[in-house]
């Protein structure tokens, strides 16, 4: 009796989290369409992913016990988990180095005296109370 509770819970833990890889697969379906700028669109690509994966396998290591099946797929999980991010940095910086019209789309701040000086002239505004003199 008691081992089947625990079986219970067991599958009921592993769908639970194979429903919630579902779900964040939908929501960064969601954002890869509708999100209009390429960066946008690839970070909800990259952590949709990530997430969505990692959800996924630890669902199926749950529901497949501990074996060597579980080992491989937690190898993946940690795989995943450092390229991903290594390749959406990439693609990132590649977008931010060829595209002319960055400007358009984000503020860029490979300059950090820029970032300063924009911080500043923001705190000056916020100690003026936004009136101009």
């Amino acid at each position: 009796m008691n081992m089947e509770i625990l079986e219970w819970i067991r599958l009921l833990a592993g769908g639970a989290l194979l429903l919630s890889g579902l779900i964040i697969f939908l929501i960064e379906l969601y954002g890869v369409f509708h999100m209009k700028y390429v960066l946008n669109r690839m970070h909800a690509a990259a952590m949709g992913d990530t997430l969505g994966i990692s959800f996924s396998l630890v669902g199926l290591m749950i529901l497949s016990g501990i074996n060597f099946t579980t080992l491989k797929m937690m190898l993946i999980v940690i795989f995943l988990w450092f390229a991903s991010p290594v390749s959406s940095h990439l693609l990132a910086r590649l977008e931010v180095m060829t595209n002319e019209n960055l400007e358009n789309h984000c503020r860029n701040y490979s300059d950090l005296a820029v970032l300063e000086k924009e911080l500043k002239e923001e705190k000056e505004e916020e100690k003026t109370g936004g009136e101009e003199v």
